[in-house]
């Protein structure tokens, strides 16, 4: 009879779950910086000293860290090899402000920075829920990601408050001690914005990429300048030397997000707001008849789970913003629109745009 190989604790989902394994779980929180064995709950001075000075050390003294305006904070910093399997945190400040970056395997420049409320899928500084497989954000601002993220060598996690405040972080990395096959790759997230878009021109949610990889995720703030129906616009996929042409064009942006005839709510005729394992609009925001909020915003996902796009030597994503104008013609939009692109590639990786400073990231 041959010897089963061990399982390494990596790729789980409901058909895995019985299997055995010698990966050592691991957790990084405030209550234990360092995610070392046996050292959770030590904490004599924290956030949490003053309500607990009755009950002494293992009583929530340290249930989260204040980061000063203008500072980066590390989160994790983990040896390897092993991977990330769940993260868990409350920003409490301004959440395109709070700028989350990880870094693989001692390398110089991040391959995930984004702000970290669009990295969960509420990029528009208001809470919205979503119920998805990678992604949950529970009340109030449970932000939860279950994206596996192996590394090798090491992991490094920082959160920097580009605010002009000091805010507070509550935070949990779960992550597992493990051999990572030869074939797993990095997991990777860029931001980008524009405000407005150019006339004429797609947004761009990805471009430069460099390397063998796969697309997995897709979420995107959009911002409506106009009235009336936004979405006519195609999403277009260039593969592998691409160049006037794509290997995958969509047929409307609510295709691509899985939904079909404008979102609309056959019986209200109105946006009806939904959160699916891989595709969602979980944030609709109305015009409340006041100049506080006088814009229709929206906030979608489409992960690309069980059809992730494969690409060998580069890749770049656009989606187009249309509405119609008079005599049934499209109408190219100039909508206020950020993005979140979420891809699994080799190392190294090209080097990402320069974020959008605070005054182009926030959110008026």
């Amino acid at each position: 009879m041959m010897a089963q190989q061990s399982f390494n604790g990596l790729g789980l989902g409901l058909g895995s779950l019985s299997r055995l394994s010698h990966a050592k779980s691991r957790s990084i929180s405030p209550e234990n910086f360092t995610g070392e064995k046996g050292k959770g709950g030590m904490a004599t001075e924290g956030t949490g000293a003053k309500p607990a000075r009755d009950l002494g050390k293992g009583w929530k003294i340290s249930p989260s860290v204040k980061i000063k305006a203008g500072e980066t904070f590390t989160i994790a910093d983990i040896k390897g090899p092993g991977a990330i399997q769940q993260m868990w945190m409350t920003p409490g400040g301004h959440w395109r402000y709070g700028i989350l970056r990880i870094y693989w395997d001692g390398e110089a420049s991040p391959s995930v920075e984004v702000p970290v409320g669009d990295f969960f899928a509420n990029g528009w500084c208001q809470y919205a829920p979503v119920v998805s497989l990678p992604v949950c954000v529970n009340p109030g601002s449970g932000f939860n990601c279950y994206w596996e993220m192996p590394f090798r060598k090491s992991c490094r996690i920082t959160m920097e408050n580009i605010a002009e405040e000091d805010w507070h972080l509550y935070y949990q990395v779960n992550y597992t001690l493990t051999d990572v096959p030869d074939d797993a790759a990095y997991l990777h997230a860029q931001f980008r914005r524009s405000n407005p878009l150019p006339y004429k021109q797609d947004f761009v949610i990805l471009d430069g990429v460099k390397g063998w990889g796969h697309y997995v995720g897709t979420y995107m703030a959009w911002g409506v300048n106009n009235n009336g129906w936004w979405g006519e616009g195609e999403i277009k996929f260039f593969l592998d030397g691409d160049s006037d042409s794509p290997t995958i064009c969509g047929t409307g942006t609510e295709d691509y997000f899985c939904g079909s005839y404008g979102f609309e709510d056959p019986k209200t005729k109105q946006y009806l707001e939904f959160t699916t394992p891989y595709s969602g609009m979980p944030q609709v925001i109305r015009p409340d008849g006041t100049g506080a909020n006088a814009q229709q915003r929206f906030g979608l996902y489409r992960w690309h789970i069980m059809d992730p796009i494969r690409f060998e030597k580069d890749l770049r994503v656009t989606m187009q913003a249309l509405g119609w104008r008079s005599g049934g013609r499209y109408l190219p939009l100039q909508d206020d629109i950020a993005s979140v692109a979420f891809w699994y590639q080799t190392e190294p990786h090209a080097p990402f745009p320069k974020l959008p400073g605070k005054d182009e990231l926030e959110v008026k």
